[in-house]
Parts: structure tokens; C-alpha cells; sequence
């Protein structure tokens, strides 16, 4: 798959339309009747993306441990998100970077143009997604930068505008890497595998991060267009900072489009398609009346893979509820689950099934009198990484659900097409 140099049409700045009074807004970026967001978003009073105070990862309390992890673990399988809290950034260093990025999408447009982006890269500053010519755009202007592997890393296609920009951007994605890197741990010790598993899968140290900058300025008809349409994440993990006074992200829940309430000073976290096809985790479920007994595998593969189920009623789930489970194993996410069904009393068991961790599709509304801004960082496989089925569980009967690829090569075929739903993963999968 080719990269494309040129955008198919002359680029028009959101923010000078936006800024230019108009009443109405061009046909270009009016959605289709099914795709353009509730007059009155869904708000539904308690209903919201989970919050998790990480502070418990760090506790020496090992049951408040393992229950933090047990949350984070059924965030990213009921909704693929959750708000985090008390995650290790510094709360004015969140502000720098948000502020700085503001500053610079009001500079004027003639200090912003020298950075303008190509369809190849998307590095730096850019107003589409996608390179279908005629194809309905989205109310929104962004910047974006890569930070790892350090190759690709290059400060002078970083704004150099406001001054200290650059030196707050490397410390604001230092800090990001390490948040990314303690939540990669979670997330493999939640599917039962060593902590640093899912980190060694992805490439280790020679992972990719990059940041996308969202500017989405106040917008006439705001019923009618989407600052960025539905889609999922092609990468691994996305840690959001979300405009600290204007809600706009929405995430689809049972068919209906939740708006996130963001709590101050917190990181929205998602799990990206890489994730979603190469993870497997234990979820809860209620005991069936047969259940064969199997041992719990002692690996397990991280690529994705045919969905099946290795049903099993582990040792510490056997027998009285009374005594309290064994400590738990390094790396093993299996005991913190046991103890947490034990907490709320319910006859759960675990079931070991395949791509559990949610990729969700997620959207962002625009708002009349306000305008946004939110920093996207992307933690990601590394480019070359060759994603494809574990070749013990791929037979006749069981073939891979997916085609093999690189990282980039998937980046590449979703960043052709825009955002659309989750129709272009679907569109891989391979026929059963």
C-alpha cells in the first residue's frame, strides 16, 4: 500500500471558517441524517465511563492492589475505557501542555501554515483524515507529532510557538511514556500473563508514541457535524487530556452515545484495535452446570487468535467460600479477580476467552459558543511489527480471524479511509 503526498483538495482551515462569522456550514462537513449527534447528548444521570484512582496500584495494602486492578480490568471489558485519577502526572504540567497547544492554534494562520501536513505522514499541522476526494470532513483542525522510537522523533517539526512549547511537550510525553508503560503492566498481569508481556509484544523499548493535538473551534450548527467522526483507535492505547471546561468526547455504550463528563485533572484511557485483537483476559461470568476441569495454561499467547474457551473452576474458587484465597502468584491476574468475586459474594467463575479488551467505537461533538481542545497520545506496537495469529491455534477448524499485517501497514489502511466506525476493522476480518 502506497503513501499518498497530496491531499486530494486544497486544505480549508476549520478555524478560519469558524472565525469568519458564517451562519451556516459548508455542505462539505454536514453529516448524513444517521451519523450527526443528538440535539440534547445523552447525559444520563450516574451513567459514565468508569473512574479509577490508580493511587491504589501503588498501595501497600495488597487487597486494594488487586482490586484497583480488578476495575481496570472490567473497564476494558464492559466499556474499553475509564477516566483515571491520581496516575502520576502532575496536575500543572497538564495544564502547561494543554494551554500551550491553545496558544498555538491561535497564532496567526501564516506561523501555523509553515507546518502544514501531508496525507503520508499526517505530521504536523492538518484539517483531514483520510484522502477520498468529495468525501464529508469533520469540524475540526489538529497538529501531529511523533515522540518514540527516537529516529522518528524530530523537534523541528514541533511548534516552536509559544515559547517553551517543545521543552514542555518532551517532559508532558516523558511523563505519558512511564504512565503508559505502568498500565501496559496492569493489563498484562490482568490477563493472567507476566507484567511486562504485553510491553515485550508491542517491541519493548522501540514502541511508537505520538501525539495528536485537537483544535475543534465553536461551530454554527452543531447538530448537523462531528469534530471527529466515529471510529476506534488503530494503535495499542490512547491517554487522553480532554479540554478542562467543555465536554465533546462520546463513547458508544448499548447502542447509545455516552457523553464523558471528564473529572478534573484526569486522563481518559481507551484500549486501541491492537489491543482489542491481541488481548485475552479472564472475565467474570456465572458458573455453567458442567464445567470440566483444565488447569490454567502456564502462557498465553498475546496475538490474536480464533475465538475459543478453556472453561476451568480454579483451585482457590473450589470448595467453602470461607477461607480466603492463597496469595497471589507474580504476574497472575487470576487470585485478585477470585478475591474480588469473594468481596461481592457472587457465584462467579472464570472463563479464559479471546479479545475481551474493548476497542470501542468513540466520536466528539461540537459545541456553539465553545471551543475545545484535547490532547490525544498514542502508545503503539512498534511499526514494524508483524501482527498475526499465534500459529498453535490456527487449524482448518479454527482459522485466523484476521489477516496478517504490520502496525504500519493497518495505520496506513485506516488513515486512507478516515475515521468509520469499526467497519474497517470488520472489513479484515477474514470469511468464516
Amino acid at each position: 500500500m502506497n503513501c499518498v503526498q497530496e491531499w486530494p483538495e486544497p486544505i480549508v482551515r476549520v478555524q478560519s471558517l469558524a472565525d469568519s462569522g458564517l451562519n451556516s456550514i459548508p455542505d462539505r462537513y454536514v453529516k448524513p441524517v444517521t451519523e450527526r449527534p443528538e440535539v440534547e447528548p445523552i447525559t444520563i444521570d450516574g451513567v459514565d465511563i468508569p473512574l479509577i484512582d490508580l493511587a491504589g496500584l501503588f498501595s501497600s495494602d495488597l487487597d486494594v492492589v488487586q482490586v484497583t486492578k480488578a476495575k481496570v480490568a472490567e473497564a476494558c471489558q464492559e466499556w474499553g475505557f475509564f477516566q483515571a485519577i491520581n496516575h502520576g502526572v502532575e496536575p500543572g504540567l497538564m495544564d502547561q501542555a494543554r494551554q500551550a497547544w491553545r496558544e498555538f492554534f491561535h497564532l496567526p494562520m501564516e506561523r501555523k501554515q509553515k507546518y502544514a501536513n501531508t496525507p503520508c505522514t499526517y505530521e504536523g499541522y492538518g484539517s483531514r483524515l483520510g484522502v477520498e476526494k468529495g468525501a464529508v470532513l469533520d469540524w475540526s483542525d489538529y497538529y501531529f507529532l511523533h515522540f518514540l522510537p527516537p529516529p522518528l522523533k524530530d523537534f523541528n517539526k514541533w511548534p516552536d510557538q509559544p515559547p517553551n512549547h517543545r521543552e514542555i511537550m518532551d517532559e508532558y510525553l516523558k511523563e505519558l511514556v512511564t504512565l503508559s508503560g505502568r498500565l501496559m503492566k496492569v493489563l498484562s498481569s490482568n490477563l493472567g500473563l507476566e507484567e511486562n508481556y504485553l510491553q515485550n509484544a508491542f517491541g519493548g523499548a522501540d514502541v511508537g508514541a505520538c501525539l495528536r493535538s485537537n483544535f475543534y473551534p465553536k461551530c454554527p450548527q452543531p447538530d448537523l457535524t462531528l469534530g471527529l467522526s466515529s471510529h476506534s483507535d488503530p494503535g495499542g492505547m490512547t491517554i487522553l487530556l480532554p479540554d478542562n471546561n467543555v465536554p465533546g468526547l462520546q463513547v458508544r455504550k448499548d447502542n447509545k452515545w455516552i457523553t464523558v463528563k471528564p473529572a478534573p485533572h484526569a486522563f481518559i484511557v481507551n484500549m486501541g484495535d491492537q489491543i482489542q485483537w491481541t488481548g485475552q483476559q479472564y472475565e467474570l461470568a456465572r458458573p455453567d452446570p458442567v464445567r470440566p476441569a483444565s488447569p490454567p495454561p502456564s502462557r498465553l499467547p498475546h496475538l490474536a487468535r480464533p475465538a475459543q474457551s478453556l472453561p476451568f473452576e480454579p483451585p482457590f474458587l473450589q470448595g467453602p467460600p470461607s477461607p480466603p484465597p492463597p496469595p497471589p502468584r507474580a504476574g497472575s491476574g487470576l487470585p485478585h479477580l477470585a478475591r474480588l468475586a469473594r468481596i461481592v459474594d457472587q457465584p462467579y467463575w472464570l472463563v479464559l476467552s479471546n479479545a475481551r479488551y474493548k476497542s470501542v467505537e468513540h466520536r466528539v461533538i461540537v459545541n456553539p459558543n465553545l471551543e475545545r481542545v484535547s490532547l490525544a497520545f498514542f502508545y503503539n506496537p512498534r511499526g514494524d511489527l508483524l501482527i498475526e495469529p499465534a500459529k498453535e491455534l490456527v487449524t482448518p477448524e479454527n482459522p485466523a480471524m484476521y489477516p496478517s499485517m504490520t502496525f504500519n501497514e493497518y495505520r496506513l489502511y485506516i488513515r486512507l479511509k478516515g475515521p468509520r466506525g469499526k467497519s474497517q476493522v470488520e472489513s479484515l476480518r477474514s470469511p468464516r
